[in-house]
């Protein structure tokens, strides 16, 4: 049978790496779950485009997962019949081996267990039972991922070191034994203060009521902040209208558009005016004498230049960026400011240096083989040992995009998933850390248990005991600890800008560093979303806080997730003297903590007064 086996995989045109080892497991799957080797191939074939394997030949190591997946047939199959079933999962069996009292009034009594087998149950259910001595990986005993299988765990993957002092992060982690179960407990670092910026839409807003006039006032108003801006600086005269013909040098302000449904070029770029100075007419924008430039369409510029015909602006000059010295003048109004701590408007703050530790983290948190959420068990028991002042986690966490998600193969709703997966973990966490700790959490649009919307409101979390240390921010959303500034968008802008930017590099041969300069627009142009129209799928809702997506000041530490690589980069704006000198800011793309079935990255960040004198490291889970 086992020949046979054999066989038919080869007809259906899959090849066995290891022929004899295989077909032996395959006879026990055809023997346990009464299939024939027709009846397993064909399994197989609907596994393999499950999981979108790249080879045609099966691996000796891919036949846990397959096993798995014939369980899971086999038990649907019995539910369809016998509705009135239940069935134990792992999770059953954990819950029955570590209850604490003993329970015995159903009739089931516990039984003594391996200390190898308790490695493998929920490690933070358990906290309050073994006062904060046994963590796990959070890999169920019953079956072995690829997650689980991993090896290289927590890898330095990039870091820069520019504290003289601090201790070596690569030596340290490569001394760290990760898989040691017994987390020593240590006192967390001293609390860190907190102030929300929430200008952001307020949970259970309506959206989809964005009409034609909100979209004009949205963008009319970008406008007309950046004129006004450029003109208070002192350094550009009172813009004209770029429309009308004239033979002297002009200077116009307008938003950059594309003559079409296709990406800019050289022949298809508009250039938007104001109401006030146009009547928001269009003009072609030649920019064939600039040695360099980076624009995109939605971004608001100033044009120095000159119309001869009226019907095309010759720019000599263009300016894609408001000047320093008037940025505080731009801001409209104040954001509202909802401070969480009594005690940061003492009179102590001014004498305290700026510094933060913080862990930064992306979902998804889950591989997509399953909704174990391995990622994200890892992650808490690191920032156990590690002791951040703040853990920040950015959505999706319920990701829409996540196959048994897509297809509606869980048998879990989606607030049930967040709160049992999500939040059950992050309370066990935080109890077991103190009061010290501090949890961010972002939400984004690929989050299936919330509104699909941009700007998106917080997560509403119904936890009193634990709204201290458990903090849910708007996307985009800006905060300060301890008087570092903080501003974090999930809606992947890096990659959707890099997909419609048209750049022209300088001709001596500079190199440029491409994602630094795609960072620096949402510096420059004060928004965290300046692309318009915006990308395919984004629920740009114009009607709902216009205002949060702006950028009322510049961050200390701007988050930015993508799926593009991960980076750290140092971000300078402006170019001193008259300009009202340089500002840095750290700008950080953690990736992905999960990446299809295996594990991604995460950032780690010691902020110690600026940015050149901090601390970040990319990390491998």
């Amino acid at each position: 049978m086992e020949e046979e086996i054999i066989a038919v995989f080869k007809k259906n045109g899959f090849s066995l790496d290891e022929e004899e080892e295989i077909a032996k497991k395959c006879l026990s799957f055809c023997i346990n779950y009464n299939l024939k080797p027709s009846d397993i191939v064909s399994s197989w074939e609907v596994y393999y485009l499950n999981r979108q394997l790249d080879e045609s030949t099966v691996q000796n190591a891919q036949m846990d997962g397959f096993l798995q997946y014939l369980q899971d047939a086999q038990k649907e199959a019995t539910i369809m019949e016998e509705s009135d079933l239940h069935f134990y999962s792992s999770k059953d069996v954990d819950m029955i081996l570590n209850d604490e009292d003993g329970d015995t009034k159903e009739g089931i009594l516990g039984s003594p267990t391996e200390k190898s087998q308790r490695l493998y149950s929920e490690p933070f259910d358990s906290t309050h039972q073994t006062n904060g001595g046994i963590f796990s990986s959070g890999k169920p005993f019953k079956h072995v991922t690829p997650f689980g299988q991993r090896t290289d765990k927590f890898v330095v993957k990039f870091s820069t070191n520019n504290i003289p002092n601090a201790e070596n992060r690569e030596n340290e982690l490569a001394h760290e034994n990760n898989d040691d179960d017994i987390i020593r407990k240590v006192q967390p670092r001293e609390r860190c203060s907190l102030i929300v910026h929430g200008s952001g839409p307020e949970p259970g807003c309506r959206f989809m009521y964005d009409r034609i006039e909100d979209r004009f006032n949205a963008l009319e108003n970008r406008i007309k902040r950046h004129t006004t801006a450029l003109v208070a600086s002192g350094l550009y005269e009172e813009p004209v209208d770029p429309t009308v013909a004239s033979q002297k040098s002009i200077f116009a302000v307008g938003m950059i558009c594309c003559d079409g449904e296709g990406h800019l070029n050289e022949k298809s770029i508009l250039l938007q005016s104001s109401v006030e100075h146009s009547g928001g007419q269009r003009v072609r924008l030649e920019l064939q004498k600039l040695s360099q430039f980076s624009v995109f369409p939605g971004q608001v510029v100033g044009i120095e230049g000159h119309n001869p015909s009226g019907h095309c602006l010759i720019a000599s000059k263009l300016v894609d960026s408001i000047p320093l010295s008037t940025a505080a003048d731009v801001n409209l109004h104040p954001a509202k400011k909802q401070a969480l701590e009594q005690e940061i408007q003492s009179t102590d703050l001014s004498h305290k240096q700026e510094e933060l530790s913080v862990i930064i983290a992306s979902g998804p948190f889950t591989t997509t083989d399953n909704l174990s959420f391995e990622p994200l068990t890892e992650l808490l028991a690191y920032a156990t040992r590690k002791l951040p002042q703040v853990l920040i986690l950015l959505g999706p966490f319920v990701d829409s995009e996540h196959p048994e998600i897509k297809k509606g193969t869980t048998d879990r709703s989606f607030d049930e998933i967040f709160r049992v997966e999500i939040l059950r973990r992050l309370q066990d966490h935080v109890e077991y850390m103190g009061s010290n700790a501090r949890v961010i959490l972002v939400p984004s649009i690929r989050d299936a248990n919330h509104d699909f919307v941009f700007p998106q409101p917080a997560f509403e979390i119904h936890s009193p005991n634990l709204k201290h240390q458990i903090t849910s921010l708007t996307n985009p959303g800006t905060f300060e600890a301890n008087q570092v500034k903080l501003g974090c968008c999930t809606v992947d802008i890096l990659k959707h800008l890099s997909g419609e930017e048209m750049s022209r590099n300088p001709a001596d041969g500079t190199p440029i560093d491409r994602m630094s300069r795609l960072a620096n627009h949402i510096l420059s142009q004060r928004r965290f979303y300046p692309l318009y129209p915006p990308a395919e799928g984004i629920p740009l809702d114009f009607s709902l806080a216009p205002e949060s997506l702006h950028l009322s000041a510049i961050p200390d530490i701007l988050i930015l997730p993508s799926d593009m690589k991960y980076f750290v980069k140092v971000l300078s704006l402006g170019e001193g003297g008259e300009g009202g000198g340089q500002v840095k800011c750290i700008c950080v793309n953690p990736g992905r903590l999960a990446k299809g079935e295996g594990g991604g990255t995460f950032a780690e960040l010691n902020y110690h007064g600026g940015p050149d004198t901090s601390n970040a490291s990319i990390i491998g889970i």
